[in-house]
């Protein structure tokens, strides 16, 4: 066959492949459109899945009648003119092929005003041949109609799914973009069903009834909210709560500039952020806006422009990693504020609301102090990080409060409250322990109701974060072998330890290669006691080569330290007194992440007096 150029239909049809996949796409075309029209409110018509017609109605700017015909030809667009405007792109379209692609394997009728006209005009294509621009009745913006998706090309056709299917892929694209533009109101119509109706949030309470609305009622209270609007890169957003996690990852919406992405960068500093706090084979929850000045940003890098890539994507990543982690530190015990119930654990969890307040994105808000902040404790955890029981106070440990010393209720030696049943109990967010069932878990007492902290768990985040902060601080001391300890592992193991020699090293380990399949210890740290070495770094070794690692952690270093504090962890079926596992709670509410432990399990969970009395059908 000879060479040959194309027709100019063909090549629309070509890049139609590229640009229009379903009839979902066409919605997002025109309704990223209008978008840049600066639409208030936009309606959106369906039928029979959008393969008899798509209909996107907006009250934006309009285009002007001799514009109607440019407004339909490739690489024709209002949003860029030189260079320099590519490398800053501010507006969701900009390559100008959506209508001319739309319009190659459809029947297309654009029909638009502008404000300072008296009347519209329309134009339609068909086929890739223009009709004759004439005057037509309509308000100000503009309305785009797809009629016959695919009529003229049977191949694409053949491709398509049921009516159920494709109008699933609608709803979700609607969906999306209605999270994407809090500001712009929608209305969703299929074969003259109203399915969506979503009035323009103006201010936050609007906005939290539309995330209710897409996402369901109980994604927001099972959150944190999360706002940074300083610096080049903004945040803000909701971060599902670690007990909040999901099966598989169908709750992850991300935004940069307001265009829906789906971003590797993104979600991978966010996955990082959820490292220790995420149980294994689970899948975070989020609701993300990122702010970022456009020129460091390409979204010339897909053609549906669902990727992008950041001109500094380290410095992005480290910025969504560490405001992530820092919000999720949060996650421990905390005052039950009014009307919400905190449940940690199984799928009943509920975490902190948004706070109050208008809410543009990106804008700053207050996350609200660590519970906790500005109280002390006299009383210290009476084990070592190994187990090993240190001199133990009295049953009266004396806690300090501000400037005021508060008495704690006596425990006598079984674990039982002594005083009156009416006595007032100190407004801890764990409450007072009260006794220990099955050497597994702890019992407390509160205001509210009963708490159940298992207590392995529970000491394990509290001697991981410690661990953490110590190594952090200096490195740890370390001890030289008198004979190197011989570690036995296949070679690609054996590979990924010596890939984080440096971090191994300054946790105080010294190790070489003797051998493809053999690593010989000279040094270890102090700090791992009598645990086996060898062993430690043979699991060791098998999660840095597989992606889902006991620890989810990230580095050498914190796998170590996550393996020392749960193999150090008070045991199972170990007696404590009731000073000890009151200790323990103290130390809780004072340890970042202490509602998980290092491999994400809850470590505690409430059951409120009103629950108790409805399994005993009081008040009936």
């Amino acid at each position: 066959m000879p060479i040959r150029v194309l027709s100019a239909n063909l090549i629309d049809q070509i890049a139609a492949g590229e640009v229009i996949e379903r009839p979902a796409s066409v919605v997002k075309e025109l309704v990223e459109n209008a978008f840049d029209a600066g639409a208030a409110r936009i309606d959106i018509d369906i039928e029979r899945a959008g393969l008899g017609l798509i209909r996107v109605r907006d009250d934006g700017c309009g285009i002007e009648a001799d514009e109607l015909p440019l407004a339909v030809l490739r690489h024709a667009t209002s949003k860029i003119a030189t260079l320099d405007d590519l490398t800053g792109i501010a507006s969701l379209g900009f390559r100008g092929e959506a209508l001319p692609s739309i319009g190659s394997v459809a029947r297309l009728r654009v029909v638009s005003r502008r404000r300072e006209r008296e009347q519209g005009h329309e134009l339609s294509v068909q086929g890739g041949e223009l009709s004759v621009v004439k005057p037509a009745a309509h308000p100000v913006g503009t309305s785009v109609e797809v009629r016959d998706l695919f009529y003229n090309v049977p191949a694409r056709r053949k491709f398509v799914r049921t009516e159920a299917t494709e109008f699933g892929h609608i709803l979700r694209q609607v969906e999306r973009l209605a999270l994407s533009m809090p500001a712009v109101g929608f209305h969703l119509r299929h074969n003259e069903r109203e399915l969506l109706d979503l009035p323009a949030a103006a201010d936050r309470a609007a906005l939290e009834r539309r995330i209710d609305r897409i996402l369901g009622a109980d994604f927001r209270p099972r959150a944190l909210w999360l706002a940074n609007g300083s610096g080049p890169i903004g945040l803000s957003g909701w971060l599902g709560l670690p007990t909040a996690a999901r099966s598989q990852a169908d709750l992850q919406f991300w935004f940069v500039n307001a265009r829906a992405v789906r971003d590797r960068v993104l979600a991978s500093a966010v996955r990082i952020g959820y490292r220790d706090v995420l149980y294994h084979g689970r899948h975070p929850s989020y609701l993300l806006y990122l702010t970022i000045d456009p020129r460091e940003v390409d979204v010339n890098a897909h053609p549906s422009k669902l990727e992008l890539r950041f001109r500094d994507s380290r410095a992005v990543h480290d910025a969504v990693f560490r405001q992530t982690e820092r919000a999720l530190a949060a996650t421990k015990p905390a005052p039950q504020a009014a009307g919400a119930t905190w449940l940690v654990g199984s799928d009943s969890i509920a975490g902190t609301g948004a706070a109050e307040g208008a809410l543009p994105v990106g804008a700053r808000a207050d996350t609200g102090a660590a519970a906790g902040a500005g109280v002390q404790y006299s009383v210290a955890l009476p084990m070592s990080p190994w187990g090993q029981s240190r001199a133990q106070p009295s049953g009266e440990a004396r806690l300090r409060i501000g400037l005021a010393e508060l008495q704690a209720p006596s425990v006598d030696a079984a674990g039982s409250l002594s005083g009156s049943p009416s006595t007032p109990l100190p407004d801890h967010p764990l409450g007072i322990a009260i006794a220990q069932l099955h050497g597994l878990y702890i019992l407390a007492q509160d205001r509210e109701g009963l708490i159940v902290v298992d207590a392995h768990a529970a000491h394990e985040r509290v001697l991981y974060e410690q661990l953490k902060r110590e190594y952090q601080a200096a490195a740890p001391a370390a001890q030289r072998l008198l004979e190197p300890l011989r570690v036995h592992a296949a070679e690609h193991e054996i590979d990924a330890l010596l890939a984080e020699a440096a971090e191994l090293t300054r946790l105080g380990f010294e190790v070489e290669r003797y051998a493809p399949e053999g690593l010989a210890v000279r040094q270890v740290p102090v700090l791992l006691g009598q645990i086996d070495v060898a062993c430690l770094l043979g699991e060791l070794a098998r999660e840095l080569t597989g992606e889902a690692g006991a620890h989810q952690l990230d580095g050498a270093a914190h796998r170590v330290l996550g393996t020392i504090a749960c193999r150090a962890a008070i045991r199972g079926q170990r007696v404590l007194s009731a000073a000890q596992m009151d200790a323990l709670l103290r130390q809780m509410e004072q340890t970042e992440r202490a509602s998980q432990c290092n491999h994400g399990r809850p470590t505690w969970m409430r059951l409120t007096l009103r629950e108790i009395d409805q399994l005993f059908l009081r008040g009936r």
